[in-house]
């Protein structure tokens, strides 16, 4: 690891049902984070796929509509899957730049769509998959749930990195599984723009000791297709996912303050030395637990439908 290393945080929004410009503008931000000295960086939740931000999909409880399948079907098709040749030029941008990339997609596998965040090294390899392991409200009629078995921590040149998105980040017992891993830095790609997004983001860095990287969409009615529906509803320039992204330090003091005005990237630089001085006095998962009081169960196998005995 560095002792100080650097973070690229990335506040953009999709090229919603165009995947392959997306992944134009996820290589020029990573290009200009490069040329900038990052040693990662970080893209918001569903940022390639995208985070279909008021539709409805033509859901009410007991109905669907043949409008909503439809508009299903083109959000599928701009999902990608790991292995597939989206997947591989993330890869390579990231092997061609040096650096490391960590980015919300929205993932497919057989005919389900998960909201998940994919790794890439420096080395041009995807390291790492973490999938939401529970869509909020709405979001569970397109994404499926994450099991287990995505939950890593990573050994990375930024330190020990582990992800959790959007409002996994009030699982409690999910914080407590990335802590017992010993996260160091703790990434939160999101699409909440709420001002109360921050003090959970502290609450989290204090709580973890570690060092919290918030990256959040900035997403605009004009990044819809000029064909879509909701276009028609809203101004070209009116903003959906109003960013706010942050950062925090383990011992709860803000390195990055939200901007709520524009789409844009901003440098965060961790010093390190600083974890061991924070766990002093609380360590979650060691001399601040009493795990003859409590204990969390974890359950990480892959879990599959259908079990083909050898």
């Amino acid at each position: 690891s560095f002792s100080m290393p650097k973070i690229a945080v990335v506040q953009a929004g999709s090229r919603l049902y165009d995947t392959p410009a997306t992944l134009s503008l996820l290589e020029n931000y990573t290009q200009d984070a490069a040329k900038n000295g990052a040693d990662l960086v970080l893209f918001p939740e569903a940022f390639v796929g995208g985070y279909p931000k008021g539709l409805d999909f033509g859901v009410v409880l007991g109905l669907r509509s043949d409008e909503g399948r439809s508009e299903y079907a083109r959000y599928f098709n701009g999902a990608i899957t790991a292995e597939g040749e989206e997947s591989k030029r993330m890869a390579k941008i990231a092997q061609e730049n040096n650096i490391w990339i960590v980015t919300g997609v929205v993932e497919k596998e057989g005919s389900t769509l998960y909201c998940s965040v994919f790794f890439y090294s420096s080395l041009g390899k995807l390291e790492a998959v973490h999938r939401k392991l529970l869509p909020t409200a709405l979001e569970r009629v397109v994404w499926g749930q994450g099991d287990g078995s995505t939950m890593p921590v990573i050994d990375s040149p930024v330190g020990k990195i582990g992800t959790a998105i959007c409002w996994e980040n009030y699982m409690p017992l999910y914080r407590v599984t990335l802590y017992s891993k010993g996260v160091e830095v703790y990434l939160a790609p999101t699409v909440d723009s709420r001002d109360e997004w921050l003090p959970t983001m502290q609450t989290i860095a204090l709580e973890g000791r570690c060092f919290v990287v918030s990256s959040c969409q900035f997403l605009r009615a004009r990044d819809f297709p000029d064909d879509h529906a909701l276009r028609s509803k809203h101004t070209d320039d009116e903003v959906l996912i109003r960013g706010g992204s942050c950062a925090v330090n383990p011992l709860g003091k803000v390195l990055l303050t939200p901007d709520f005005t524009k789409e844009g990237m901003f440098y965060v630089d961790l010093d390190l030395s600083i974890i061991p001085k924070a766990r002093f006095d609380l360590d979650p998962v060691g001399h601040y637990s009493r795990p003859d009081v409590f204990q969390l169960r974890v359950n990480e196998d892959k879990k599959s439908t259908v079990v083909f005995e050898k």
